[in-house]
């Protein structure tokens, strides 16, 4: 029979663990909650608490509620949400991570507190994430983020640059768009930055290529809309090209499984360990 071993590293980070109980323990008041965007990017967590009463809503939803309660999940919000509460009555429960209610403070008291004619607030993350548009939002909207050392292009040089990352993002990454901006930026022009990743999240890195590296096959368990997933996944697969990502048990091929002795099950930050669990059990069944 095939060895299966979970990896330990993998599975919730401490700002999704938080957002979930809070989650569950106000369900066990009243059935009726509301989530502003997935609480977790995980289909079948979402699934999970659905079943509980958990209801997902958009912004546009909340715009037309009122006297509810509202979860605001780890990744955050800006500061329009709380406005939009405040004058419908809602009542916000509010589950955003600690890491991140740290880092949107930082880059609010940067902006209100640097001249707008001479500096900029740039922040490295994912366009258009959940985490990303609520530290935007700190800025009244005036931050530039960019991915990639492709989108430097969007940089005024000449200008000073206070440079932020997304919690969940590659420290090397990071490393290297400081680097570049140091290396562009005009003589003399002030360039400040802040390492703000997560190391919780970062220290996975490191962890899940020793992990993948130690087993003939990797499954990778991670819902499709996970930024961390897409990472992790990506770093699974440097270390062990025999590795297949799935949302379920239901989406393992026993051909990954012919000629293996030890089988790696591993996943993102929204992965819960139950949905890790099932795949093991699925694994040993099928071999």
């Amino acid at each position: 029979m095939i060895r299966v071993e979970i990896d330990e590293g993998s599975g919730f980070c401490f700002g999704v663990v938080n957002a979930i109980s809070q989650a569950e323990r106000e369900l066990s008041i009243d059935s009726e909650l509301y989530c502003l965007g997935d609480i977790v990017h995980n289909s079948r967590e979402v699934a999970r608490l659905e079943a509980k009463g958990l209801r997902t809503v958009n912004h546009e939803r909340i715009a037309g509620m009122s006297n509810v309660r509202l979860l605001l999940r780890a990744h955050g919000e800006p500061p329009v949400t709380y406005r939009i509460a405040a004058l419908n009555g809602i009542r916000i429960i509010d589950a955003t991570c600690p890491v991140v209610l740290r880092l949107q403070k930082k880059i609010r008291k940067s902006y209100l507190e640097m001249d707008h004619s001479r500096c900029r607030i740039v922040i490295f993350g994912k366009t258009g994430h959940a985490e990303v548009n609520g530290l935007v939002g700190q800025t009244e909207g005036n931050a530039i983020v960019i991915e990639r050392a492709s989108d430097l292009s969007k940089l005024d040089f000449s200008k000073g640059i206070c440079l932020f990352s997304q919690t969940t993002m590659s420290v090397d990454d990071f490393g290297e768009i400081v680097a570049l901006i140091k290396a562009n930026i005009g003589e003399g022009v002030e360039f400040r930055y802040y390492d703000t990743i997560c190391r919780q999240v970062a220290n996975r890195i490191p962890n899940i290529r020793r992990f993948a590296a130690m087993h003939d096959v990797i499954l990778f368990v991670a819902g499709e809309k996970s930024s961390n997933g897409k990472v992790l996944l990506g770093e699974c697969r440097k270390a062990n090209p025999n590795t297949h990502l799935i949302s379920s048990a239901d989406e393992i091929d026993i051909k990954w499984l012919q000629d293996a002795k030890t089988a790696g099950i591993c996943g993102a930050t929204s992965t819960p360990k139950w949905l890790m669990e099932e795949v093991a059990e699925k694994i040993r069944t099928k071999s």
